[in-house]
């Protein structure tokens, strides 16, 4: 007999050795255990699923109501189905087709080889063999600056845009204020506030800029401000101060509500950042921004409220002390973008004009947006955004502290800036003084009411849009004429006006400087479209177009393909 340990006996591959009772009860709990574990995660996930698209369809539903709603989701289907058609190869070609002929149309106006014979008749498609000289070089740009008067590059003309028949566009200060600004520009041609210790003048003159237009909007001595390059990134910097400022208040889905006569910057810096943006209606009557409809959609995700004085479209003033009352009771952020006001709204009372609260007097306003370059007449690419607190400034900055280069840190969005922007800003605002800036607005803003006065009571063809205080008037058929055709008759006449897709369809005019002594020609013109567009014309024109293909299922998707083929054309070169 053998010795050592006992050897256990084994059973063959894949038999079974049954357990004892309780062996078994214990593994038959185990698993009973898991799977309602598993079971009652998988419905706690699927109540939140529901509970959380739910609560999205109720608040979308109580922010614009049932029709509205339901004709939203009637448009998205439509769009969707029309978009699946269109992959149809055989309409899909037609369409292409359409669109590359547009797309000629457009570059054969905007690609405009020069004559032969000039300077600037061969297209640079890249850098020359040789450096031009200088008097090569001036005598080039004044080709170019030649071919704004439309009659050719050797043609002598006015340019343009000094007929003052532009809507908005070009905010000129007069030329002895050009001859300031080019002279500021030329000092400091070459600073960058990136480096303040670099440029001490710049970093003064900025600070000074914004200090002069905080006190200009009654701002409180808390308040700061940074400039930026335009009111668009005015409007971003806001949105993501805003944003910042939720997240710092653990609110992940961050939403801002505005108006659908605000600018769409704001849909911008709401697609820019991640942020949810609910659009209300304004009221048909005074243009407004609709305070119910706000009210019904504000959230524990919201976190700012807009309002405009006036709005680009319409240049309604909404109510923005009612639209703070509401931001402040609930504890969030108002901004009001005075971007188109800039330096108009704060002198209307002083010009002898009615105005209505809009800035820091305002409990409730947090945030204000205006820009230098229009009617301050600083040279494009100028603006300043203002908040209440240095605190909430605080939300718009970037700061990276470990970057391999050092701490690096900005305001806003660029990281090197122009300081000669800054300096012909600053020179601008100096030379026009409070009371150049009083005395322009008088004139600027009389034009409008004139203009608003002639279509209320000498076109009944037309109507103004609600009860405009600055410097735009929005206007729309009465019922007996087609708006656009009206604007591609006044575009026939050498205006250049801006279609608004509102409901009421309409067109305005921006008033500038330039617009005061052409107002009686705009009035006379005006008359006259009125009367050609009441004769039905055959063809309409490319207001007429584009604006109507804007209204139809399709049109938005077929628009906004133009619109990215119109950016590309931008670019294109001459061949």
């Amino acid at each position: 007999m053998s010795t050592g340990a006992a050897i256990p006996k084994t059973r063959p591959s894949g038999s079974y050795a049954p357990a004892s009772l309780a062996q078994r009860s214990s593994l038959l709990a185990a698993v009973l255990s898991q799977g309602l574990s598993i079971n009652t995660l998988r419905h706690v996930v699927f109540v939140y699923f529901v509970h959380s698209h739910l609560l999205r369809a109720w608040r979308h539903v109580r922010a614009y109501g049932v029709t509205p709603s339901i004709y939203r989701l009637y448009l998205t289907l439509s769009r969707a189905v029309i978009a699946l058609m269109l992959r149809i190869p055989a309409l899909k070609r037609k369409v292409k087709t359409e669109l590359d002929a547009a797309q000629a149309g457009i570059e054969a106006k905007l690609v405009v080889r020069p004559p032969p014979g000039l300077r600037v008749s061969e297209t640079n498609h890249a850098l020359p063999q040789h450096g031009k000289d200088r008097d090569w070089v001036i005598g080039a740009l004044q080709e170019l600056q030649r071919l704004e008067t439309g009659k050719g590059a050797e043609e002598d003309g006015e340019q343009v845009w000094r007929s003052g028949r532009i809507s908005g566009a070009v905010y000129h200060g007069g030329d002895e204020m050009s001859e300031v600004i080019t002279q500021a520009i030329g000092r400091f041609i070459l600073t960058n506030p990136l480096h303040p210790d670099v440029f001490p003048g710049v970093r003064r003159m900025e600070s000074e800029v914004i200090s002069m237009v905080l006190r200009m909007y009654n701002a409180p001595p808390t308040a700061a401000g940074t400039t930026t390059s335009g009111g668009t990134e005015s409007i971003l910097m806001a949105c993501k101060a805003a944003r910042d400022w939720g997240n710092a208040r653990r609110i992940k889905r961050p939403e801002l509500i505005c108006s659908r006569s605000a600018h769409a910057a704001f849909h911008k810096a709401a697609d820019y950042f991640g942020v949810k943006l609910i659009e209300v209606e304004v009221d048909r009557v005074s243009r407004k921004i609709r305070l119910e409809q706000v009210r019904r959609a504000m959230n524990g995700n919201t976190v700012l409220l807009v309002g405009s004085a006036p709005s680009f479209g319409e240049g309604i003033i909404d109510d923005i002390p009612g639209l703070a009352a509401l931001a402040k009771r609930a504890g969030i952020l108002c901004h009001v973008d005075c971007c188109l006001g800039s330096f108009l709204v704060p002198f209307l009372e002083r010009a002898g004009q009615p105005s209505e609260p809009f800035d820091f007097r305002v409990d409730g306003v947090t945030s204000i947006s205006c820009d230098t370059h229009k009617y301050g007449f600083a040279p494009k690419g100028s603006s300043v955004i203002m908040y209440r607190s240095k605190e909430l400034r605080r939300f718009q900055y970037y700061v990276q502290p470990d970057w391999t280069g050092g701490v690096y840190a900005s305001p806003s969005i660029a990281g090197s800036r122009p300081g000669a922007l800054i300096a012909g800003t600053w020179a601008a605002l100096m030379t026009m003084g409070d009371d150049g800036y009083t005395q322009s607005c008088a004139g600027i803003v009389g034009a409008a009411r004139q203009i608003e006065s002639a279509i209320r009571n000498e076109i009944p063809q037309l109507m103004v849009l609600g009860k405009p205080l600055v410097s735009v008037v929005a206007f729309a058929s009465a019922g007996k004429v087609n708006i656009y055709e009206v604007g591609d008759h006044m575009s026939k006449k050498g205006w250049h006006l801006n279609g608004l897709a509102t409901e009421p369809p309409a067109i305005h005019i921006a008033c500038t400087r330039l617009t005061i002594p052409v107002v009686d020609d705009f009035i006379s013109d005006l008359k006259a479209s009125v009367k050609e567009a009441r004769t039905r014309a055959a063809q309409p024109g490319a207001m007429a177009q584009l604006y109507g293909l804007g209204q139809t299922s399709i049109g938005p998707g077929l628009v906004g393909e133009m619109a990215a083929r119109y950016i590309d054309a931008l670019t294109t070169v001459a061949d």
